[in-house]
């Protein structure tokens, strides 16, 4: 059966349900942060900065599925570029978005070419978007839609200054226990009255993020590489 998630939905779309499972974190019951907690957690945000642009892999919940973008994120600038799976062949495609709102490649970017190719990597789907011509983007604002909520929480990890630890430690931030990545441990902390969970590594660095939609909607976002060469293309943006 043909996925409800087409492209006509993804340029239109106000709303979204699903689920994703959430896996709590391994380690002792939540506590209050620590000073070394507090002062990693205010370090996180200016590293994100500082490491960008960095490529993400975001999950959020479909209807009877999940959309995985991979994209490079531009900090600096607050843009992104890359690439959106459904799982359905008929329903992919490249994907750029800012603080404003999306933009999506129509599936006949060029006006004669099929449908376009899946690449091998973040990396080339960042080079496909920067041949596209700027009228090949659908444009659009944010709405409910739990891939726009994914979307815009990857353009609000970074800041070119540090938090303040102080606050941190009075926010109600908790530890919650410790997980494993790839091999490499993590803390995991709440984000006080946000439905938000951080993993971060013992020098600040943040590795992934979800956030609590309602009852049993999840997203992700994993930041799953410091630092890239690709550069976020103008493309997207240049018809204004």
């Amino acid at each position: 059966m043909r996925s409800p998630w087409t492209w006509t939905a993804l340029v239109a779309v106000t709303g979204v349900c699903g689920a994703l499972p959430f896996l709590l974190a391994e380690g002792d019951d939540p506590r209050p942060l620590s000073v070394d907690e507090a002062r990693r957690m205010a370090l996180t945000p200016l590293h994100a900065y500082r490491d960008s642009p960095a490529e993400v892999t975001v999950r959020a919940p479909l209807p009877g599925g999940t959309a995985v973008v991979r994209a490079v994120v531009d900090e600096h600038r607050h843009r992104a570029v890359g690439w959106f799976d459904t799982g359905d062949a008929a329903e992919r495609g490249l994907l750029a978005w800012d603080g404003a709102g999306l933009e999506v490649a129509r599936p006949k970017a060029d006006g004669s070419a099929g449908p376009l190719a899946r690449p091998a990597s973040t990396a080339e789907a960042v080079r496909d978007a920067a041949r596209l011509r700027p009228t090949a983007w659908i444009r659009r604002g944010y709405g409910p839609a739990s891939l726009d909520t994914a979307l815009r929480l990857t353009l609000s990890l970074a800041a070119a200054r540090p938090d303040d630890a102080h606050r941190i430690a009075r926010s109600g931030r908790r530890h919650l226990g410790t997980d494993r990545i790839d091999g490499r441990r993590y803390d995991v902390f709440s984000a006080g009255d946000a439905p938000l969970r951080y993993w971060i590594d013992g020098a600040g660095r943040l590795r992934r993020v979800r956030e609590d939609l309602d009852d049993d909607r999840t997203i992700e976002v994993d930041v799953t590489r410091a630092r890239v060469r690709t550069a976020v293309p103008e493309g997207p943006w240049a018809s204004g």
